[in-house]
């Protein structure tokens, strides 16, 4: 496992092996299975090209209502809990004092891609976003904390960890791209992001 630092962004490079990663995906199956993908719309009623979940007692959603945390899927059941090996990755490099209350969970298909973004629907901007890569490599892109200047980009690759804590917290970020079948992780190919929040 390598260490990067860029621009306060924590980055752990293959912080997974190939068992653990494979054993997450096995993990996710029953929980997609209950709380199925779903394609989001912002509160422009634009359609994002990501599909998503969550897990955790907390779900992220996001509708002509705006962005926002809940207690229930939009088909209406509860969220499934967060398997505790993703719990174990938030206490290894977040925080052991608590445990995030939503692991949102992302898939990216071919040409799919997430605009720069702050996370900020959260209560409390104290406690770190760690985000996970879980399947084909993504353009990580890294931005200011406020829009517009220069920003900067790296290859995200299966098994790799980022911590936004800190000055990083609120800093702008975005997947441009994915590699599609880069990754054999996946068998129909594509990429799983999980990101863990305290969101109250």
């Amino acid at each position: 496992m390598a260490r990067l630092l860029l621009r306060d962004f924590d980055i752990r490079k293959a912080y997974l092996d190939g068992h653990a990663q494979a054993q997450l995906v096995d993990m996710l199956r029953p929980i997609l299975k209950s709380a199925p993908l779903f394609r989001p719309t912002t509160a422009s009623g634009k359609e994002m090209s990501v599909r998503m979940t969550s897990a955790g007692s907390l779900g992220w959603v996001s509708d002509k209502a705006g962005y926002r945390y809940q207690d229930l899927h939009p088909k209406g059941m509860s969220w499934p809990a967060i398997p505790d090996p993703i719990l174990d990755i938030w206490r290894d490099l977040a925080s052991s004092e608590r445990d995030p209350d939503c692991c949102l969970i992302n898939y990216y298909g071919e040409g799919t891609r997430m605009g720069l973004h702050q996370d900020k629907d959260e209560a409390d901007f104290s406690w770190p976003v760690l985000s996970v890569s879980l399947g084909d490599d993504a353009l990580f892109r890294i931005g200011n904390t406020t829009r517009g200047g220069k920003t900067e980009s790296i290859w995200l690759n299966s098994g790799d960890v980022v911590i936004m804590g800190g000055p990083a917290r609120l800093a702008y970020h975005g997947i441009d791209r994915i590699r599609f079948s880069s990754s054999r992780l996946l068998p129909k190919g594509g990429r799983i992001n999980l990101t863990l929040r305290v969101a109250r």
